[in-house]
Parts: structure tokens; sequence; C-alpha cells
């Protein structure tokens, strides 16, 4: 969970009484914030939607909207991670000129971190920080060993646990098949669970591009397909999006790139009072808007502390 979600609270009870601490006193709630990606239709930029657009359910229970901030706008920055798996397909180095211009056209208060994913853990190659050449000049060659991922989200995990609390919107793009080998094939992956668990308590959105791995399990339908949807929930549980062209790796991934960036430059922070239950704990929530041809993209679950606690 960003420290920045408690940073209000802690203001409330430090500063005089406002209508705002008021009223979440006397109802009960606590504020709670969370990043809103705004969709627009086909692709297309959507229209700048206004603290009054926004709509959010906690659980079956329409709750009070009381912020809504453009990140773009606010200086808040964006820490984003690019992480690597290290048994995709080599080819992937064919991508890696559009992948610097991603990373060259991210805003200046955007810090990028590189990372290859292997054996659970992730190997950081640069840290994050605002040097565009040096996160451009970690790209490597995947060093294409068969398992050598283990799971995905076990090293995702990993990273998550050694992220610092920041006041900045936390992100990660994965480039991996998804496939997990220590849990294999299947629903309820254990490792996934965990890894969205983690996600959503720290703010942490997930995107991914679907990328083959190597060997046998670069064509094995059966893997390629639950690895796919395994990205996919993941991307969706946070408030991610999941890339992919059907079983084949993608001609160019630029496509996927340039989507990315959209989405980032479309997404606001978004403070509701919400309902804590007898512990901090994950609730569902959900956010939408009746602004036609829009869609509001949020994680399913946000972290509720209960009041005065985390």
């Amino acid at each position: 969970m960003r420290p920045y979600l408690f940073s209000l609270l802690a203001l409330t009870f430090a500063s005089a009484p406002s209508v705002f601490s008021q009223d979440a006193a006397l109802s009960g709630t606590v504020p709670v914030q969370i990043v809103v990606t705004v969709e627009g239709k086909q692709g297309m930029n959507p229209p700048a939607l206004t603290q009054d657009d926004v709509m959010v359910w906690q659980d079956k229970q329409r709750m009070r909207v009381t912020g809504w901030t453009p990140l773009a706008s606010s200086g808040a920055g964006t820490q984003l991670w690019l992480l690597i798996d290290d048994s995709v397909e080599s080819t992937l180095a064919n991508q890696f000129d559009d992948l610097r211009k991603f990373i060259a056209a991210q805003p200046a208060t955007t810090q990028i971190g590189v990372g290859y994913m292997r054996n659970g853990m992730v190997d950081v190659l640069a840290p994050l920080s605002t040097d565009r050449a040096r996160a451009g000049k970690a790209l490597r060659i995947p060093m294409g060993i068969v398992g050598g991922s283990a799971s995905p989200y076990l090293s995702l995990t990993d990273l998550m646990k050694k992220w610092p609390q920041t006041q900045q919107v936390r992100e990660v793009l994965m480039i991996t098949s998804g496939i997990d080998l220590y849990y294999g094939p299947g629903p309820e992956d254990p490792y996934l669970l965990e890894c969205i668990d983690h996600a959503q308590r720290d703010g942490v959105i997930v995107h991914s591009i679907y990328y083959a791995a190597i060997g046998h399990f670069g064509h094995d339908m059966w893997q390629i397909d639950w690895g796919q949807s395994d990205l996919a929930q993941i991307s969706d549980a946070t408030g991610g999006e999941a890339y992919w062209q059907g079983l084949l790796d993608p001609v160019s991934i630029a496509p996927y790139l340039d989507d990315l960036s959209r989405r980032l430059a479309n997404q606001y922070e978004l403070t509701f009072l919400a309902q804590p239950g007898k512990k901090s704990e994950p609730q569902k929530v959900r956010v939408r808007t009746e602004v036609p041809h829009v869609t509001l993209v949020s994680a399913a679950r946000v972290w509720v502390p209960v009041f005065g606690r985390q």
C-alpha cells in the first residue's frame, strides 16, 4: 500500500477540523486513494473527466468521492519497473529500439528501472532513476535459460517486497510468457494469487506483454494459454493491461508501448470514503462513469485500513 494513502488520514488528525474530516469521523469511514486509468473508445484519447463524473462502489454500497486529480499535472511522479523474463526468446532483442523509445518518451517525473526475472528473483541492471540513457543501456539479450524464470510471479513478489515505500505511483511492465514452472498450468496458482494480493495492498499496477518462452514451453498450447490467462488475471486485478497476439510473438511491440504510454498519460488519483472492516484488509471496489464511450480501469480490490491504523 502506498504510504500516501494514509498521509491524508494523518493530516486529518493533525489539522483543525474540516468538513472532510468531520464527515469521515461521523460516518466511520476512512479516506482511501486509488489510481484510475481513463480509457477512451477504440484506443482514442478520452475526454477529461471531473469528480462528478466518477462513481465508486465498495462491494455493493456506493461511496462518496472526495477527490479526482489528474496525475499528469499533479507532479506526483511515477516509478515504473521494466521486468524482462530471462527465459523468453532471444528475438526480443529485435524490440529493444522500441523499448528505448518508450523509455525516452516517459515524463521527466517518471523514474524507470530495468531488471531481469530469473529463479524467482529480479536481477536489477538499472535501479529506479530518471536517467533514461542508463535504463536503455541496461537492456540485454535474455539468457535463454530453460525454466530459469521459475515463476515470474515469485520474481515480481520479491521485487515488491524490496520496493521502498513512496508517495509516487508504482507500476510494472513485465515481458514474459507468464508460465509458472513452479506451479504448472491450472487455476488458483498460489504464487500468482500471493503476487496479486501483494500488488493490491501496495497499490502496484501490473502491465504485461506476452513473449514466448524458449524451447518446448514456447509452443505448448496448454502452457501458453494458462500463461496468457495468468497475465491477464494479474493485470485485470491490479488495474493494468495485458497485451498479446494470439499464440505467437508480436512482430512489433511498438503498438502495445504506444497504448501503454497513452494509458499512463490518462491516469487519475481517486479519493473516496471507504467503510473499514474489523481489520485492515483489501476490499472489493468498482469504479464507473456514465460518460459515453469511456471506461474506468482500476484495481479490483483496495487496501482499507481500520480508522487510525494501517
